[in-house]
């Protein structure tokens, strides 16, 4: 592409400025506005710029990927009502047998979860029951989030529907559900596996030390800035006793007044209340009524038990025929969408609570971004780039693929992996098509990887690990400040290693 006039050059590469300063700094002081109006700023100057015209700008917006991320949400949000995340949650702890056995447990239940329901939805729902667990067994909360979010990203690379990046490379690329799925799944294993015995590694002696009861007592009550109750088994046993066993005036003339026995004897004052009701005007409706009233509340509970399994089981079935729509290769977008809408009409209800869970504010970010990385596509200077780039680059060599997973590691922390993704996706295809058509396929499956495990680098690499972060700190009386510096100790090896072992195995 040539370069554009001088003018609209400067003027378009200022609103890509801005749009990239508010997408990584979103509180930078002089206009603390934000990542989704930093978006639609940059896309609207791009139009007042007139480096885009507005029906330009329309065009530039991909419909597809933004209906297979509303449905994906949508969906997220009716499996976290149907207890998924929950039950997910459960499988941490079920016949753990220890710390490290822990960490393996988050690494694989992330990493599914992910690749299924998107990184960010993953640990937005499970970092609480992360961070409750350790505080629960004392251990130290750092190498079980890192576990969660480093794992998230990895395994999120395995379907088109695991992050956002991923649905735009599958969109544009026209690869398949299935194609995808197999082409990037051994290196996503063999990924996890080798970053999870990394965290093992790194932090064996903190996962190895036994805290004895009383100190480890002391150190949860004062240690991280928490101030909060030791939740330990016994504790939570005498709680629930001892509240099972408290008795309050109203509810001892209650039980007096309604039961026919009290403490094995014939309860009188019962029978005068029936005596006295069955010689009032009420007549045999309310006798009928005082007498069967618990068993109709039991009935009625147990009934609403049968309704919320059978709703349970229709999500879980929704969800399992979509996947399959999936992987037999049908329109990703309509797929979930109807999927949505199926489970919509399921709950049988109005569906607004949970439209209102849905990341409008992401799809926003995506309207804006699509209008300002075409725009910026425009002035000619990512092309410059590249074709100064390409010859190093090609994707048939080992130093070429080194040059390029740098490439995409650098511009992924920089940029985010999203405009990264928009930037490099066609010219790294087209270029790679030139070599030979089977690696036009490898070359998109090459970006989804690099750019999605170069979030696990730094904290701020990837949404998910902010979510991480965040939801940490604000646990009630648990919360945890997992820090930049105690990230990036731990991601630079972990990216590297994961990035080289999928440079291996992905193949054309």
């Amino acid at each position: 592409m040539a370069m554009a006039s001088y003018v609209k050059l400067i003027l378009g590469s200022i609103a890509f400025a801005i749009f990239w300063v508010l997408a990584v700094f979103p509180a930078v002081p002089c206009l603390p506005i934000g990542r989704t109006a930093g978006s639609l700023l940059g896309g609207m100057l791009m139009v007042i710029f007139q480096v885009l015209t507005v029906d330009q700008a329309y065009e530039a917006i991909d419909l597809s990927i933004l209906g297979l991320l509303f449905g994906t949400m949508v969906v997220s949000g009716y499996l976290e009502s149907a207890d998924a995340f929950k039950y997910l949650g459960k499988l941490l702890t079920w016949k753990s047998k220890g710390a490290k056995d822990l960490i393996c447990r988050i690494c694989l239940i992330s990493a599914i979860s992910s690749a299924f329901f998107t990184n960010d939805t993953s640990c937005m729902v499970l970092t609480e029951f992360v961070l409750k667990i350790a505080r629960q067994k004392n251990l130290p909360p750092q190498p079980f989030l890192l576990a969660l979010a480093s794992s998230a990203n990895i395994g999120s690379t395995a379907t088109p529907i695991g992050n956002p990046q991923n649905l735009v490379i599958a969109t544009q690329s026209g690869i398949s559900f299935g194609e995808f799925l197999t082409g990037i799944l051994p290196a996503t294993i063999l990924g996890s596996i080798v970053n999870a015995l990394l965290l093992i590694c790194m932090y064996w002696n903190l996962l190895s030390v036994k805290i004895d009861e009383e100190d480890s007592a002391a150190q949860f009550l004062t240690g991280d800035g928490v101030s909060s109750h030791h939740f330990s088994p016994a504790t939570m046993s005498r709680l629930a006793s001892s509240s099972s066993q408290g008795r309050l005036p109203g509810l001892e003339i209650t039980n007096v007044l309604t039961s026919p026995h009290v403490n094995g004897s014939v309860n009188l004052a019962y029978h005068d209340t029936l005596r006295n009701r069955v010689n009032s005007d009420q007549g045999e409706t309310e006798i009928h009524g005082f007498l069967n009233g618990p068993w109709e509340s039991r009935n009625s509970n147990c009934s609403e038990r049968w309704k919320r399994k059978l709703w349970k089981s229709c999500v879980y079935l929704v969800v399992v025929g979509m996947l399959i729509s999936l992987l037999m290769g049908l329109n990703m977008s309509g797929t979930a969408i109807s999927a949505a809408l199926a489970l919509m009409i399921l709950d049988f209800k109005d569906a607004v609570p949970c439209l209102e869970k849905v990341s409008y504010s992401l799809l926003i970010f995506f309207c804006g971004m699509f209008v300002t990385v075409q725009g910026f596509n425009k002035t000619g200077i990512p092309s410059a780039l590249w074709e100064l780039m390409e010859p190093y680059a090609k994707i048939d060599q080992v130093s070429g693929m080194a040059v390029l997973a740098l490439v995409i590691l650098v511009l992924s922390n920089l940029v985010s992996n999203v405009p990264t993704v928009l930037l490099l996706g066609a010219r790294m295809a087209a270029s790679a098509a030139l070599i030979s058509t089977a690696f036009e396929k490898k070359a998109w499956l090459i970006l989804s990887w690099v750019s999605t495990v170069a979030g696990n680098l730094s904290l701020l690499g990837s949404a998910a690990n902010l979510i991480v972060c965040e939801q940490a700190c604000r646990v009630p009386n648990l919360g945890y400040t997992l820090t930049f510096w105690s990230h990036l100790k731990f991601g630079v090896p972990s990216t590297l290693l994961v990035t080289a072992i999928g440079l291996i195995l992905i193949k054309s």
